[in-house]
């Protein structure tokens, strides 16, 4: 992928992905012969299902959303099944096809203001973390920097969650219990985001990145699958603590435009309660010897790539 994106050419392969993936009998629709040509739902039956003229579906798979009333989006959320992120994203793509040039790129916070690094300083039982929307994480807490070392040892700044994943394969399967899972919700969530901000030249950029040198980013990307993930949970295994099963939640900062603070915590008396509790005491040793919370693993993880 090269560092531009179309948005008409997303929005055709999102709603063709989509329109594949039904068989007519699941939408309650009579498969006549054995012999389709076509996998999945026709255009014809797409445009049935939402109560549109076959011409006005196949403008709009063609990827002209501009103008497109909520009505229409919704008929044609219901006919292609979408769930919670799918719609959101048809959304999104409609309203960027219709935005002004000058409100189409969402201006986002480059830089962590010092009372909100003053926030995660005071949270000091869980670890925490302000992202923005490329995944690039901008500020921790104590114990943020000590749960997330091995993705702190590539040299490279921002750290980044997603590049980790699929730039640094060994070192991720390692760290994620189910890395399949988290590749798939990776890249999902990233094309959820370039939805919402399709002219981010820096978010593009990264996709082209990952396009070039992950064969497994490629092949996920070209799913056309986005993700939701306000909440949830993550199961880790960390190099000095171990196992590591993790309850988080994200939140958007209104007050700063595409940064979002996630906060992972465990249920008190749980055994990752007490393998936080390590972590924090592990944490607070390194940053004694170095200066820097999980400098050791860091400079082990350094040396062995």
């Amino acid at each position: 992928m090269d560092a531009t994106f179309d948005l008409r050419t997303e929005i055709r392969e999102f709603l063709r992905s989509r329109r594949a993936r039904i068989a007519p009998e699941l939408a309650g629709l009579p498969a006549y012969g054995r012999n389709r040509r076509v996998t999945g739902l026709r255009r014809e039956e797409v445009a049935l299902l939402a109560g549109v003229s076959v011409e006005y579906y196949v403008r709009i798979e063609r990827g002209s959303l501009a103008g497109t009333s909520e009505s229409v989006l919704d008929a044609l959320a219901a006919a292609l099944q979408l769930d919670e992120a799918e719609r959101d994203h048809l959304f999104h793509l409609a309203r960027q096809c219709g935005a002004p040039d000058g409100r189409r790129r969402r201006e986002t916070s480059a830089k962590v203001r010092p009372a909100l690094q003053d926030v995660l300083d005071a949270i000091t039982g869980a670890p925490a973390l302000i992202r923005n929307q490329r995944y690039d994480i901008l500020a921790m807490n104590h114990l943020g920097r000590a749960l997330y070392s091995p993705v702190l040892a590539d040299p490279r700044r921002p750290a980044n969650t997603v590049r980790f994943v699929y730039t640094n394969p060994s070192e991720a399967e390692t760290f994620f219990d189910d890395y399949d899972r988290v590749a798939r919700n990776a890249a999902a969530m990233l094309r959820m985001e370039l939805g919402r901000n399709p002219h981010d030249e820096e978010l593009v950029a990264l996709v082209s990145e990952l396009s070039t040198c992950s064969e497994l980013f490629r092949q996920q990307w070209a799913s056309q699958d986005v993700r939701l993930k306000g909440h949830g949970s993550k199961r880790v295994n960390h190099p000095v603590v171990g196992r590591l099963d993790l309850n988080f939640e994200s939140m958007e900062l209104p007050t700063d435009p595409g940064l979002h603070l996630n906060v992972y915590t465990a249920p008190a008396g749980s055994p990752t309660a007490d393998n936080l509790a390590r972590l924090a005491a592990w944490a607070c040793q390194e940053t004694s010897a170095t200066g820097l919370p999980g400098a050791g693993v860091y400079t082990r993880a350094a040396t062995a790539s």
